[in-house]
């Protein structure tokens, strides 16, 4: 096997390794960590869980010490994400690494955060390490999409999705559909994946017309380990949140309500309850979607996920705050008369590089509008 084969196939295990930390790492990135001996044999794995601290360069190291000893000398380390180097919760990861002796590190990406931003990989190289950046990058950048965003910009990645019919309908037309009532577009296996986006999301939205309409829990039910609860996000310009909604019945300071309103009574009412109300100041008379995106970034939401209706899904994209969109897509055809999608915008919406995944008679077509990484 040649170098490059070599180094596609421990970055892949790299990155399985990565992928635990999804749900457990935010509101750092999800990293893996491999690590062969001077012999390219595996000595060391790790990957990053917030609360464990440790980063996944170290957990993999401290494994590696303790099997290999002096073997580890002029070993190499596959990591997902460039090695940090300055001290946050913890030391400098590329310090560990040249303490460690190894002589070669292979990075899947550049770090985003513009503390790092190519200075990990230019400490090692001084320390007189052979380096190398680019392995499975796409799959690497895939991975922390929420993670570039959020430390560029401390705004959340906003991943839309919507579930529709071929002539892009979300609900039947007025009358069809009892309020209060959830109302099926796709079918259970793509709502299960819908719950897989909830796993990977730090906060989930929806307008209070969703609320009214369909009275969602909007929790994740996914089963998949998670450190901190899925916020659930409602924009209610007015205070229509009815009371007795099940995302007030169930708010446990993980509901967070965002609105212009300056009804103290109603506030009061719904902050006994349990839920978070923020006040904001109007923008034509609406929440405005930017602060609303601020004050997330503000508690540390990487990732939003968006399960909004007509009114909202259109502004979403109109306002440029969409990052990713993931569309599920039922073969049935509702109408002109149904609720539609989107409705009122102005320019077309092109989706290019579609990734296509089928569940069960319905697809999936997700693309990513704006790249949040940096070039290079």
């Amino acid at each position: 096997m040649n170098t490059q084969d070599q180094d596609v196939l421990w970055m892949r295990r790299a990155l399985e390794l990565a992928r635990r930390g999804i749900g457990v790492s935010s509101p750092n990135p999800a990293v893996g960590c491999v690590i062969l001996d001077r012999a390219g044999q595996v000595v060391g794995e790790g990957w990053h869980e917030y609360a464990l601290r440790d980063h996944a360069e170290v957990a993999a190291l401290r494994i590696a010490k303790e099997h290999a000893g002096e073997r580890l000398k002029g070993g190499t380390a596959y990591v997902t994400l460039e090695p940090c180097n300055h001290t946050g919760r913890t030391g400098p990861c590329s310090e560990a690494l040249i303490a460690a002796g190894l002589g070669r590190v292979v990075a899947a990406t550049i770090d985003p955060n513009p503390a790092v931003a190519g200075g990990g990989m230019r400490r090692l190289r001084d320390a007189g390490l052979e380096t190398s950046v680019g392995v499975c990058q796409s799959e690497a950048r895939r991975l922390n999409e929420g993670f570039a965003r959020w430390i560029q910009h401390q705004r959340p990645f906003v991943l839309m999705k919507v579930a529709m019919t071929l002539d892009g309908r979300i609900a039947p037309q007025a009358g069809k559909h009892a309020p209060g009532e959830p109302y099926w577009i796709t079918c259970e296996e793509a709502r299960a994946a819908v719950q897989t986006l909830r796993w990977q999301a730090d906060a989930a939205m929806v307008g209070v017309d969703t609320v009214l309409a369909d009275d969602p829990l909007l929790t994740d039910r996914s089963g998949m380990r998670r450190r901190r609860p899925l916020l659930r996000i409602v924009l209610d310009s007015a205070l229509r949140m009815p009371l007795d909604c099940k995302l007030v019945k169930t708010a446990a300071d993980d509901v967070v309500l965002f609105t212009v309103s300056s009804d103290q009574e109603r506030i009061a009412a719904l902050r006994s309850r349990g839920v978070q109300v923020e006040t904001l100041p109007a923008e034509a008379r609406r929440v405005p979607i930017g602060k609303v995106l601020d004050k997330l970034g503000q508690e540390g939401v990487l990732m939003l996920l968006t399960e909004t209706g007509t009114r909202l899904n259109t502004a979403l994209l109109a306002g440029g705050f969409v990052d990713r969109v993931h569309f599920f897509v039922s073969p049935q055809i509702m109408g002109s008369d149904a609720v539609p999608a989107f409705r009122g915008m102005t320019e077309a919406l092109r989706m290019a590089q579609v990734e296509v995944e089928r569940y069960g008679n319905d697809l999936s077509l997700s693309s990513l509008l704006r790249d949040p990484w940096p070039l290079g």
